[in-house]
Order: C-alpha cells, then sequence, then structure tokens
C-alpha cells in the first residue's frame, strides 16, 4: 500500500502550495467572525426567507378568497390580489444565495493532481458513481474551514460521534449492530443499524425508527453515507474533503434523494439540516486540531472498536502519509 500513501502525501503537498482561492465559496478562513457566527447567519436567513414565503402565500390566497366571496370582481380587489402575487413573486427572487460547489473531483483534475494512472483509474470510477448520481441531486454546500483536512476525515468515518455530537440534531439517535468491514481497494464498506428511540424524532418523517445505513469510503477524500427511507427510497450525501495546506480545509456536501417531496422544500430541509450538523461539528473539530494528528493515528493503528473500523482501514492504507508529512513538519521547523 505504499504507492497510496505516497500518492496522498503528493496530494497534500500540491494543496499546500496550491490552495483554492476563497472567491465564490462559503469563507471561513481569513474572517474575523467565527465559523459558528458565519454559519448561523446563513441558517437565519434561509429561515426568514422561508417562513416569509408561508406569510406571502396566505397572504395571496386571502386576497383571492376575498376576490370571489362575494361573487363579483372590483378594480380594487383585483389590484390587492395583482400586488401581492407581484411581492410574492419578488420575494422568492430574494432567495438567499446558495454558492454552487464544484466537486472535489473536478477541484483535484483542476489542479493537476492526476499525475499517475492509478489516480485517474479511481477518479475515474468516483466521477462515474457521481454521475449515476445526478438525476437524484437535490442541492450542494461548500465550506473552507480552519481544521485539518484529518480531522475531517476521522471525525466522518467515526460512527459514534452520530450519537455524542449529534445528540440534538438527530433526536438521541443510536448506532447499533456495526458489521464487518467490506474492504476496498481504496477504502472500505460499513453498514450499521440506527435506531430512533423518541416517537417525536422528526428524522421519523422520512425514515423507519430501525434501519440499516451505509457509509463508504470511497477515496481518501470521499465519504459517502447513504440513509434508507420510506418505500424503498434513499437519501444519499456525498462528502468531499480537500486539503487547502497543514490548517485548513475544504469541504464539500452533495446531497441526493429519489424522495418524491417537492423539490424547493427538500431543498431547504436538507440544507437547514446539513449546515446544523455541521454547527455542532465545529467545536469537536476545533477539539480534535488540538491534538497531534501523529499520535490520533498511531493510537487508532490496532483500535478494535468496531465503530472506528473505516478509519482504522484509512490509517491502514493512507496513515504512513500523515507520519511522512508530521516528520517532513518537524524537519522543516528544525532548519529554520
Amino acid at each position: 500500500m505504499g504507492h497510496i500513501s505516497v500518492h496522498l502525501l503528493h496530494l497534500l503537498t500540491i494543496m499546500t502550495n496550491h490552495a483554492l482561492p476563497d472567491k465564490n465559496f462559503n469563507t471561513f478562513v481569513g474572517s474575523e467572525r467565527s465559523p459558528e457566527r458565519i454559519l448561523c447567519k446563513i441558517m437565519l436567513k434561509s429561515g426568514i426567507w422561508f417562513l416569509g414565503i408561508l406569510f406571502w402565500l396566505f397572504g395571496v390566497a386571502d386576497r383571492g378568497i376575498a376576490a370571489v366571496a362575494d361573487g363579483y370582481l372590483t378594480v380594487t380587489e383585483v389590484s390587492h390580489f395583482l400586488v401581492a402575487s407581484f411581492l410574492f413573486v419578488s420575494w422568492l427572487y430574494m432567495k438567499p444565495e446558495e454558492l454552487a460547489s464544484d466537486s472535489n473531483l473536478l477541484a483535484l483534475k483542476r489542479y493537476g493532481t492526476i499525475s499517475t494512472s492509478h489516480q485517474q483509474r479511481d477518479l475515474n470510477i468516483v466521477e462515474t458513481k457521481m454521475h449515476d448520481l445526478n438525476e437524484r441531486y437535490v442541492t450542494s454546500q461548500t465550506h473552507i474551514l480552519p481544521f485539518p483536512y484529518f480531522c475531517q476525515i476521522y471525525h466522518l468515518l467515526n460512527l459514534k460521534h452520530l450519537e455524542n455530537i449529534h445528540s440534538f440534531s438527530l433526536g438521541n439517535l443510536k448506532v447499533v449492530e456495526v458489521s464487518q468491514i467490506q474492504p476496498t481497494h481504496e477504502g472500505g464498506k460499513l453498514k450499521f443499524k440506527t435506531v430512533l428511540d423518541s416517537p417525536f424524532n422528526i428524522l421519523r418523517i422520512w425514515r423507519q425508527p430501525i434501519v440499516e445505513v451505509e457509509l463508504v469510503l470511497h477515496s481518501p477524500y470521499m465519504v459517502e453515507l447513504k440513509i434508507p427511507a420510506y418505500q424503498n427510497k434513499e437519501i444519499a450525501v456525498v462528502f468531499n474533503v480537500l486539503p487547502l495546506g497543514e490548517a485548513k480545509h475544504q469541504l464539500f456536501i452533495d446531497i441526493y434523494s429519489d424522495l418524491g417531496w417537492p423539490k424547493p422544500l427538500l431543498r431547504f430541509i436538507l440544507n437547514f439540516a446539513a449546515r446544523l450538523t455541521l454547527l455542532e461539528d465545529l467545536p469537536y473539530l476545533r477539539k480534535l486540531a488540538e491534538r497531534n494528528l501523529y499520535n490520533l493515528v498511531e493510537s487508532n493503528k490496532n483500535s478494535a472498536h468496531k465503530t472506528m473500523q473505516l478509519f482504522q482501514r484509512f490509517v491502514d492504507l493512507y496513515g504512513s502519509s500523515i507520519e511522512l508529512l508530521q516528520l517532513q513538519k518537524a524537519q522543516n521547523t528544525f532548519s529554520v
């Protein structure tokens, strides 16, 4: 597996020297405001806009009913209805801007990191999968976060964080019956059951109380979470994590679903849910960033805990790259 580690080290080195520009992204790095404040502001704007839609729908319906209630139309009633309709449409166009994200795959190609046939083959497989999901595309987000890339990978591959970090947003969801990992050449697959204890858990609107979820490590920078929904439907969340140097990374979140809900409503709900879970993640990522990454890898090299199987697989495939980076950093510090 040494050649894979060398490829990852090459990727991280290039991203350190050629970090993506912050233009056209929800940029946290370089801002005086904290990531939490920026996320809360975005969620508040989206919430106000969505509530405004409900109020304007009520207003348009009220003016329409009032206009026809007495059996005939007057110029005043028609003008009130048209004004309300115009303001409603105007409100729709005032939707808070949601910046589209390039996939991590496209970013890698643009920055010339595809230097071997091995990497090209792997990325072609990932690209094919994302094209297969394209018909079910709902929404996407991108965030630049001031934490090392490995912190995000550790967080995504640690199943227990679903219980501990997301106890509020997931309604005290429990992870049970973790299966054995199915290794792949570039990563692995892990299935586990999640339980919704509370009958009032909001997640019950699209899933059963007990479902089998699948977490897939496609490559050192791509993770997919598949969540079953009612009537054999599914929600798939694809995370691409792009290193932007030693202390920051770019997180791409692409959400796909074949639920039969109206797309605008589904887009709003899933966007809000993604931002809420990211808001919960930030203190955890901050704590991970304060730890020594080398020690984090070493402590999980021989971990037998089932909830850490995918991260163990990541360490087996790519752990030496982290060690090389730590050694390289120490040598650079010594030279100075």
